[in-house]
């Protein structure tokens, strides 16, 4: 069982940056693929970014590309999502989760995840 709790949404100007972070118990948090979804409102839940439980490979949205850097620390168990020049269109809440069980990238279906945090709000004004 992994529980996982988001941290660092808030409100922000078009350009800015934020940086989130999800903290996980557990012991094999290390073993986990971890990834960030959002979902804004009257939408679908998407995907973010994923990164493979070696920290060393990495997965993007098209849309966040060049923007956002996921990254984790597994002596902490903890993974983050910086967020640079942030845009009104990437006001969502945004959620992590936790893939104990696909082997192969690029990590960005919603099924394959099998725990979730709560979600943090981000908001980006214009």
């Amino acid at each position: 069982q992994v529980h996982l709790v988001e941290s660092g949404g808030g409100l922000v100007q078009a350009g800015g940056s934020l940086r989130l972070s999800c903290a996980a118990s557990g012991r094999t948090f290390s073993n986990y693929a971890m990834g960030w979804f959002r979902q804004a409102p009257g939408k679908e839940r998407e995907f973010v970014a994923a990164i493979k439980w070696n920290g060393i490979i990495t997965y993007y949205a098209d849309s966040v590309k060049g923007r956002f850097t996921i990254s984790r620390d597994n002596a902490k168990n903890i993974v983050y999502l910086q967020m640079n020049s942030l845009k009104p269109e990437d006001t969502a809440v945004y959620y992590c989760a936790a893939d104990a069980r696909t082997r192969v990238g690029p990590y960005n279906k919603i099924d394959e995840y099998d725990y979730w945090g709560q979600g943090t709000q981000v908001t980006v004004s214009s």
